[in-house]
């Protein structure tokens, strides 16, 4: 998405190259038996109103503006999104604890000499105890794939709901009436949200190589070896996983190599289930910390549209907390899961499942992230590539950061004309 915005804010004078056979990266829609899978769930959330009316300007009535329906399914109930701001319907005693915790949190606050020293610790120092024991750690380690002490606290300000006294008393009796968090609302097309990148494609001065990899890049030269031949270039824009692009730089220092190879990420399992009936709750999805289920979050594809599905049928993404291979053997326990959260009512109700697999998820950020992360993109600076968009960038976004990513890259790629 972020190499799409730069071509589309650029207009001219670009190459853009693209491994795959299609535009978008993971922002992708496939067809299957009439079905219509996105890679699990991605949602529009705009903030910046030009990038907004840009988005509304191209997909025009194919954009849905839907109002998020999401829960979290623990202690065999469903309760409202965010955790730490709805205990209303917990058991009691699960309630108590969680509120407990958070006051007596909230009261040391300003205790604290410095930030929080690592994500466990910005857990219990916002939320206490309570809410961490019974959602946050427990979830965030299916998640993430390594414990919250691994991880450092740097991505949580936009991402995890800081609510104050009052949301929480007021969740905890059923009063909560507003949506908490950066994606209560969101965009999305009719027909998949790869609509979005071909849509961005369909108008490009220059379209995009398609089935163009690079294999590697001559940093002194400024040359892009690529499976087409060589590309020179005076700047140049990169939106594949850092990690990666460290690894393929030629003539670089050796610290190079070693520092990508210190940031991690998480691979992703996930399921594409489609249904002979509709889910049975009208949730946009769900998250489910409990180890005892196989996965932390489910979503419905057809509650967003129900142009993604046959007439009568409902389709899933089951986000699986496992990074290893999926197995049909897996799949009762999976199947259990989906009937106790009551999405299906028997196994008859699922046509078919597709295993997937995203080989880059989620970027952890563990206490190396920030240090490397810097270095290679000051060398690559130094160098006329700018690393950007999601894995470019190495952080954990949303897609109307990639195209804010593209708009900035545009205007750097400018400065280097002269």
């Amino acid at each position: 998405m972020a190499g799409l915005a730069t071509a589309a804010r650029l207009r001219s004078g670009y190459r853009l190259l693209e491994a795959s056979d299609r535009v978008g990266g993971l922002c992708a829609t496939a067809v299957d038996e009439g079905f219509r899978f996105d890679v699990t769930g991605h949602l529009f959330h705009s903030r910046d109103a030009e990038i907004r009316a840009w988005i509304e300007s191209m997909l025009g009535p194919r954009l849905l503006r839907i109002e998020r329906r999401s829960r979290i399914f623990s202690h065999g109930v469903y309760t409202r999104f965010p955790f730490q701001a709805n205990t209303f319907g917990l058991p009691p005693a699960v309630a108590f604890e969680c509120l407990k915790g958070f006051f007596e949190a909230w009261d040391r606050r300003d205790s604290y000499a410095g930030p929080p020293r690592d994500f466990d610790d910005f857990i219990r120092r916002y939320f206490g105890d309570g809410i961490a024991r019974h959602f946050m750690v427990p979830y965030n380690t299916k998640l993430w794939g390594v414990a919250p002490r691994e991880m450092s606290s740097a991505w949580t300000d936009r991402f995890v709901p800081k609510p104050s006294r009052d949301d929480v008393v007021a969740g905890a009796v059923g009063l909560n009436d507003r949506e908490l968090g950066y994606n209560a609302t969101f965009l999305y097309p009719r027909g998949g949200i790869g609509e979005l990148p071909e849509a961005i494609h369909r108008r490009l001065a220059i379209p995009a190589e398609l089935g163009t990899a690079v294999l590697g890049i001559e940093v002194r030269r400024r040359i892009a070896l690529t499976t087409r031949g060589p590309v020179p270039y005076r700047r140049l824009v990169t939106t594949m996983p850092l990690q990666r692009l460290g690894l393929l730089l030629r003539g670089a220092p050796a610290w190079v190599a070693r520092a990508a190879s210190r940031l991690r990420c998480t691979s992703l399992a996930y399921l594409d289930v489609a249904l002979e009936r509709r889910p049975g709750n009208d949730y946009h999805w769900s998250y489910v910390p409990e180890e005892r289920y196989p996965f932390y979050r489910v979503g419905a594809y057809s509650n967003f549209s129900p142009a993604l599905v046959p007439r009568g049928k409902g389709s899933l993404y089951v986000e699986l907390a496992s990074r290893r291979p999926f197995r049909r053997s897996h799949l009762p326990a999976v199947v259990r899961g989906l009937r106790e959260l009551g999405l299906i009512r028997r196994e008859g109700d699922i046509r078919f499942v597709r295993p997937r697999r995203i080989p880059f998820a989620y970027v952890v950020y563990d206490h190396a992230w920030e240090k490397a992360r810097a270095r290679l993109h000051a060398f690559l600076a130094e160098n006329g590539i700018l690393s950007c968009g999601r894995y470019g960038s190495w952080e954990y976004s949303a897609m109307e950061d990639a195209l804010l990513a593209g708009r900035d890259a545009a205007r750097w790629a400018k400065e280097g004309e002269g």
